[in-house]
């Protein structure tokens, strides 16, 4: 990424309706009140039914006794649904206008996320990912159309922007087909070589153009979308143990992972939004690292509701897995979602070592909670939610501090 360019010319914050057809224009990325559109709410819907089913097939994967080759799928179906969600989400922070035409597409990219959500189970247990690539290649030329859109009335710099963006997405289509044609053992490397030409599309695009992306915007949509994926991890936790409960009225056993779950995922929201990071990203360099990382915290913290599912039917005797392989399912994501938003989010808020220290440690301490047996889960929970505890403490305490400091200084 070069220097930034100047933001478009600003463009009311208010909602659009949709009617006639209007040209696909910048908006400015100094709107005031730019905020998630109900097209975005219902967008983000639609892609966690696929990121249900991913992480129902990881729970089957781990429960088989096939962790490696469950996480390997995740993985690899996780980035399609991550990956199309990020490139709508920042073409619309900087085209969305949101007429009739502009609607129409982005429910066809809906419809293909819902294709591709339904060819996971296939991809899962037949290694076949013919409807997971028809799917994203839905979405993918979907956007495509949007940008070609966008470039038609785009000037100079801005229009070589839109066009790379346009034909960037479509070579990297054919290079997936790779994962239908190839043989088995050569789909992991397709995927590899794949995820970074597709990461590398945005940065060659606006090498020497940025695009009118909103900071406030986009931290949202992110902040938003974080919340459905915990929401899903809530909802397939609850309802492994309802069913654990109703076969098995194994309750003892289950209070002590449902109580762990609940605390990981309080904690869980509770860290990622205890700052607002839109000031954070201030720059494009920062943002696209910020808006990449969040693979990990999208997929971790979707993993961690597979992890509780594994946990309860470990508990009841339902799989032949390991206490200890259980436990794990819980504790590693929980611990690489804590890293994860420390390292893109918290970081740049703390002040001192202590503050900094907090999740690192915290991450630790949940992993070595793996070894604790059936109150591993528990344990991660009670760890986590002291850190959020710690936290407070330690902001509480600075803040003190600053403000005696301040009353000391002389006026004037």
């Amino acid at each position: 990424m070069t220097s930034s360019s100047a933001p478009a010319p600003a463009s009311s914050g208010a909602p659009h309706s949709p009617g006639p057809l209007r040209r696909l224009t910048a908006r400015g990325r100094d709107e005031a009140h730019r905020v998630a559109s109900p097209l975005e709410l219902f967008f983000d819907l639609c892609f966690v039914v696929a990121v249900a089913q991913a992480g129902v097939q990881l729970v089957h994967a781990v429960a088989a006794g096939h962790p490696g080759e469950g996480i390997l799928n995740y993985a690899m179906v996780f980035f399609a649904i991550w990956w199309a969600w990020m490139n709508f989400t920042w073409f619309a922070s900087a085209y969305d206008n949101d007429d009739a035409l502009y609607r129409i597409v982005t429910l066809v990219q809906i419809a293909g996320v819902l294709v591709l959500a339904a060819g996971i189970s296939r991809a899962f247990t037949d290694h076949d990912f013919l409807l997971v690539w028809l799917g994203y290649v839905i979405m993918r030329l979907a956007l495509v159309w949007q940008w070609l859109r966008a470039a038609r009335s785009a000037p100079g710099a801005e229009r070589t922007t839109t066009v790379r963006y346009a034909c960037g997405v479509l070579l990297c289509q054919v290079g997936w087909l790779g994962l239908v044609v190839l043989p088995g053992p050569a789909r992991p490397w397709v995927f590899l070589v794949m995820v970074i030409a597709e990461l590398c599309v945005p940065l060659y695009a606006e090498r020497h153009h940025e695009t009118s992306w909103h900071p406030h915007h986009i931290a949202e949509r992110y902040g938003l979308f974080t919340i459905i994926v915990l929401g899903e991890t809530v909802a397939s936790a609850t309802v492994a143990v309802k069913s654990a409960v109703d076969a098995h009225n194994a309750l003892t056993e289950l209070l002590p992972i449902a109580a762990g779950g609940l605390l990981i995922v309080f904690a869980a929201w509770w860290i990622y939004f205890v700052v607002p990071i839109h000031a954070h990203l201030r720059t494009s360099r920062r943002a696209f690292v910020w808006g990449y990382g969040h693979y990990l915290v999208f997929s971790s913290a979707a993993a961690i509701g597979a992890g509780l599912e594994v946990a309860v039917e470990q508990a009841v005797g339902k799989t032949h897995i390991s206490t200890l392989s259980a436990s794990a399912s819980v504790t590693l994501p929980t611990a690489l979602y804590l890293l994860t938003v420390w390292a893109l989010h918290a970081r740049h808020f703390k002040v001192g070592l202590a503050e900094q220290l907090v999740l690192p440690v915290t991450a630790l301490l949940v992993i070595c909670c793996t070894f604790l047996g059936a109150w591993a889960v528990l344990a991660a929970g009670l760890v986590s939610a002291a850190a959020v505890a710690t936290g407070v403490v330690l902001a509480v305490r600075r803040a003190g501090r600053e403000r005696r400091a301040s009353a000391a200084v002389p006026a004037g």
